[in-house]
């Protein structure tokens, strides 16, 4: 199997960083995960995350932000601890309902592109992280292919979530492979028989394809799982485990 390097979604063991935000990042770094996708920093200032990274030895890979902590001074502060901590990639999480409709798109698409503007010059990278209601039909075209249209795809990338492109019917590899460029980062998460989400390498989604895909062209594996029904940690354990296989 073609290495790449993997990450955690720490949206995945929020059960567990909500009791303990330090010592659950020792944990995972033990485990053998290179790097973390933020969902929050637990209150902790810049500094002091800097310091239990380089402790842990594990890369800010990436950090979820919402959009209204992308606006004017909030977007400011975002990107002054994405730098302080060294984490290079910043993406919006979720869109709620009123920008889904390609009304709400065409009046955000110009504000996305600021925001990416402004990361880059700050040399952050700005993606956008899909779920599935992005592959309804909308105006004879799916709601990402309007997004993909009308924002600059220097400016703004998308962190695709393999899971919920397939829950939605898009097969994730040929998706990405059409992409190209423009991924910054994959959320692999795997779909079992009855489509509910389930651990890397256990379900029925084309993990070595996409694995080869992130390999070469040199983007993190993100691991994650929305709603785990095993313990949060062992679930991320299982996940991690598959990029091991034939290493």
């Amino acid at each position: 199997m073609n290495t790449v390097r993997v990450a955690l979604e720490l949206y995945t063991v929020r059960d567990e960083t909500s009791r303990d935000f330090t010592g659950t990042l020792r944990r995972v770094a033990e485990m053998g995960y290179e790097g973390v996708e933020f969902a929050g920093y637990a209150g902790l200032s810049a500094q002091t995350m800097t310091t239990l990274l380089a402790e842990t030895g594990l890369k800010a890979v990436s950090t979820h932000v919402g959009l209204a902590a992308l606006t004017d001074e909030h977007l400011e502060a975002s990107i002054a601890y994405c730098r302080a901590i060294g984490c290079t990639t910043m993406v919006l999480p979720m869109l709620e309902p009123a920008w889904r409709t390609l009304e709400g798109l065409q009046a955000l698409a110009p504000r996305l592109n600021t925001i990416g503007q402004r990361c880059l010059d700050a040399g952050i990278t700005f993606g956008y992280h899909n779920h599935d209601f992005e592959f309804a039909s909308l105006a004879g075209r799916t709601w990402l292919e309007h997004f993909l249209e009308i924002t600059d795809p220097a400016l703004v990338k998308i962190e695709l979530d393999m899971y919920w492109a397939a829950y939605a019917g898009s097969d994730p590899l040929p998706l990405l492979q059409k992409l190209g460029q423009r991924v910054a980062l994959i959320h692999f998460k795997d779909m079992a028989v009855d489509h509910s989400m389930t651990e890397v390498g256990h379900g029925i989604l084309d993990m070595q394809g996409i694995t080869r895909f992130a390999h070469q062209h040199g983007i993190w594996a993100v691991v994650e799982h929305d709603h785990p029904t095993l313990p949060s940690l062992q679930s991320a354990r299982m996940s991690l485990e598959y990029f091991h296989r034939d290493a």
